[in-house]
C-alpha cells in the first residue's frame, strides 16, 4: 500500500500518514487545523512485512483503507510521581 507522510508544523513529531489514492480532504478540518501547514516528508511503500518505528504497520495499514489516513502522534512523556 502506498502512502505519503507528512509532518505538521505545529505538533512536533506528529505524522500524517495518507493513502495515495486517497484525498487530503477525507482528513477531518479540525485534525488539519490543529497541525498546521503539512511539509512532505516521504513517499512510503507499506508491506505486510515493514517495520515502523513508532506505529504498529497493521493497524497503519488499516486505518488508511478504512479512513484513507492515520495519524501518528509522539509518544506521551513520562512524568515522574517525584
Amino acid at each position: 500500500m502506498k502512502c505519503v507522510v507528512y509532518k505538521g508544523a505545529r505538533k512536533s513529531d506528529a505524522y500524517l500518514f495518507v493513502k495515495c489514492d486517497s484525498d487530503i480532504s477525507r482528513v477531518p478540518s479540525d485534525l488539519l487545523k490543529a497541525l498546521g501547514t503539512l511539509e512532505k516528508v516521504m513517499n512510503l511503500e507499506l508491506s505486510p512485512d515493514q517495520a515502523l518505528a513508532r506505529a504498529d504497520p497493521d493497524t497503519v495499514r488499516q486505518q488508511l483503507h478504512d479512513k484513507g489516513f492515520y495519524l501518528q502522534l509522539p509518544p506521551a512523556e513520562f512524568e515522574s510521581p517525584l
